[in-house]
């Protein structure tokens, strides 16, 4: 078992963990998602004591290993680690890469090792290339080269850090072959991956990591089908924010019309959508909501997927409980039902907020 206790990592102003505390049971398949430079890499390495956390405390089976003065060696023997760069030594052929740690760290005869290497290399389907260097495997065959070489060490928790992100896109298959494997074979592992159907299909856990912490952490049917987290949620369906906050009567309504216009044009939207999200805004707040409210506050969020072209406008405002419905303006509420596949009101009680109101543009 491994747990980490309040765990943060800073380099001078930059802090990719903040306060990281989680526990990792044996037998655990762990995929590890979120958006780049949210400190998934570097929880690895700070586990496998590549990296010092700053912060915090490590232990693994009850030994502190971020204690003063610990042996690293001693946890790297336990704990493998897969690099997205290989990390093969180029002097060196395929076996002579698997033998070397074994007879320098663990202390087998060449001959074990030999034949240890070779059992490996044929589990990972590289045993007639056990005499090929590096630079004459394709790299596919180097990642599943360095797989077979952390598992030479017997480790007992494995991580990969993004094993298929350098390979070719004809190549990621052999490799999430071997990975899937490995997985059902009662290893512990954690998988830092973008590729969500491979993370959904071999992983028993998963850690949503966000804003240097783990924003989520569960089965894999609840992170990628109910997520509980708004910020899960959005990664996982793909969707591209934007917020608009309409603070008072003199709200810069050509300023929030060039900020949509630039969210659309980033992202990919079509002019089509692009206009009906406008054509929505401005409707909803300056024709059916301004005249209604007399000190209005009103939050607006567009969620653009990009497994479909669609967009979810949610606007939050004040005042007392009203359905835009009921407005007196029918005409801007027919053109609004009218560019949109369904609208929804519904009370709330959100801060200052009374009112929310979704319209599904496509």
């Amino acid at each position: 078992m491994i747990e980490l206790r309040h765990v943060g990592k800073k380099y001078g102003d930059a802090e990719p963990l903040k306060d990281v505390s989680v526990v990792i049971n044996d037998g655990d398949v762990i995929s590890v998602i979120g958006p780049s430079g949210t400190g998934k890499s570097t929880l690895l390495r700070c586990i496998n004591l590549l990296e010092r956390p700053t912060e915090g405390q490590i232990f693994v089976d009850g030994e502190e290993i971020t204690a003063p003065r610990y042996d690293a060696s001693r946890v790297r023997r336990r704990i493998g680690m897969v690099f997205q760069s290989f990390n093969l030594f180029g002097h060196l052929t395929v076996i002579e890469n698997i033998m070397m740690a074994q007879v320098d760290l663990l202390g087998k005869s060449r001959q074990e090792a030999y034949d240890r290497g070779m059992e490996l290399l044929s589990r990972v389907g590289l045993s007639d290339l056990a005499l090929r260097y590096p630079d004459q495997l394709s790299g596919g065959q180097k990642q599943r080269a360095a797989i077979a070489r952390t598992l030479a060490m017997d480790p007992e928790v494995i991580l990969l850090d993004e094993p298929t992100s350098a390979l070719d896109p004809t190549m990621v298959g052999e490799v999430q072959s071997v990975i899937r494997d490995l997985a059902g074979s009662g290893k512990t592992m954690m998988i830092v991956t973008h590729e969500m159907n491979f993370a959904r299909a071999i992983c028993s856990r998963v850690f949503y990591m966000d804003q240097g912490g783990i924003c989520e952490d569960g089965p894999p049917e609840q992170i990628f089908d109910h997520p509980r987290k708004e910020l899960t949620r959005r990664f996982i369906q793909r969707l591209k924010v934007l917020e608009l906050a309409v603070e008072g009567r003199e709200f810069d309504f050509p300023g929030a019309g060039t900020q949509i216009d630039q969210y659309c044009m980033k992202n990919g939207v079509s002019a089509r959508i692009r206009y009906r999200i406008r054509l929505a805004f401005e409707e909803l707040v300056q024709q059916i909501l301004f005249p209604r409210i007399r000190e209005p506050r009103i939050h607006v969020t567009l969620e653009y997927s990009e497994s479909g072209e669609r967009v979810e406008m949610t606007v939050l405002y004040n005042g007392e409980v009203f359905d835009p419905a009921d407005s007196e303006n029918e005409l801007s509420y027919r053109v609004i039902t009218g560019i949109s596949s369904g609208v929804r009101h519904e009370a709330v009680s959100e801060g200052d907020y009374t009112n929310l109101f979704s319209i599904s543009i496509r």
